[in-house]
């Protein structure tokens, strides 16, 4: 009983990019061709559902109690949701969801999975970001206004801006594109609110990106995460570790922020031999399947009502 109320006081948040969750159909107008069971990847219904149980397996590793709510990036539709919150390990978990239906081309987008009696949506909205010229369409930002087992109302944004891809500073207006529309919708929501944004945010925390952000009063309480067993950062490119996702708070939870750590439980970790040390065991490297889990770890944050 004692260890029921102590878990009780706790709101646990879970941060993941799956690293393309896609199911084994085509989803028409989408370029998904290359995760059919005839395409470039042979993404065969055996190899969808060891994912789909793999991700569920490493979210519950996350933390002693089942999380409250997750964030999670790379999912391509509802379908594979339905099958994470009803076919996978976290089956009984009683997980609801939702997420956002965007113009990415291929066809993935983001979600909130949710426990009703620890957290119930309030509403919720897409926020889109239009494309700049030469920028391919991306995800829509979810927005999701609820309230906490603890009466706290608190506005959740799920966040996977554009990649990196062209280099660092020629995609960047991308990258700030998106941060022009949660600025926008800040506004509104007022400077008191309890606010978390995380993501994906394809940037490292002292990103032009970022520091938009930080400027707008939010507090970056992941931008010092390290893992349990001592990696350094979410995403491991050439040997070096790096966080490009990210928890965000308003100053209204700040204080309310327990621990912080990166899941870096040792079965979800491989040895890199090219580089030496080891890096997330991923689904695939290249085109190369492999049974693992995601190339990101997932982001930890608990906070803690008195």
């Amino acid at each position: 009983m004692l260890i029921s109320l102590l878990l009780s006081s706790f709101l646990t948040l879970v941060e993941l990019n799956c690293e393309n969750l896609f199911d084994t159909c085509h989803d028409v107008g989408k370029e998904d061709i290359e995760f059919l069971s005839d395409g470039a990847r042979h993404w065969t219904s055996a190899r969808y559902w060891t994912k789909v149980r793999h991700i569920g397996q490493e979210l519950l590793s996350c933390a002693d109690d089942v999380p409250d709510i997750m964030a999670l990036v790379e999912v391509e539709n509802d379908s594979v949701l339905r099958d994470l919150t009803r076919r996978s390990l976290l089956r009984h978990a009683g997980y609801h969801y939702l997420m956002t239906q965007s113009p990415d081309l291929r066809g993935i987008d983001v979600a909130l999975m949710y426990r009703p009696d620890r957290f119930t949506p309030l509403c919720y909205d897409y926020l889109e970001v239009p494309p700049l010229t030469g920028m391919r369409p991306t995800r829509d930002i979810l927005y999701v206004k609820g309230r906490s087992y603890t009466g706290d109302t608190l506005h959740v944004f799920v966040v996977h801006s554009p990649s990196r891809y062209g280099g660092a500073e020629k995609s960047r207006p991308n990258r700030m594109q998106v941060v022009r529309q949660l600025q926008h919708r800040l506004t509104s929501i007022g400077p008191r609110a309890q606010v978390i944004i995380t993501g994906d945010f394809n940037d490292y925390a002292d990103s032009p990106a970022l520091l938009s952000l930080y400027d707008s009063g939010l507090t970056n309480v992941t931008r010092e995460a390290r893992g349990l067993h001592g990696v350094k950062g979410t995403y491991c490119y050439h040997g070096q570790w790096h966080s490009i996702d990210h928890v965000l708070v308003s100053p209204a939870l700040t204080s309310r922020v327990d621990s912080v750590y990166i899941n870096d439980a040792p079965f979800l970790l491989e040895d890199d031999p090219q580089n030496g040390g080891q890096r997330p065991l991923r689904t695939f490297q290249g085109m190369r399947y492999q049974p693992g889990f995601s190339d990101h770890l997932p982001l930890v944050v608990r906070f803690k009502w008195d």
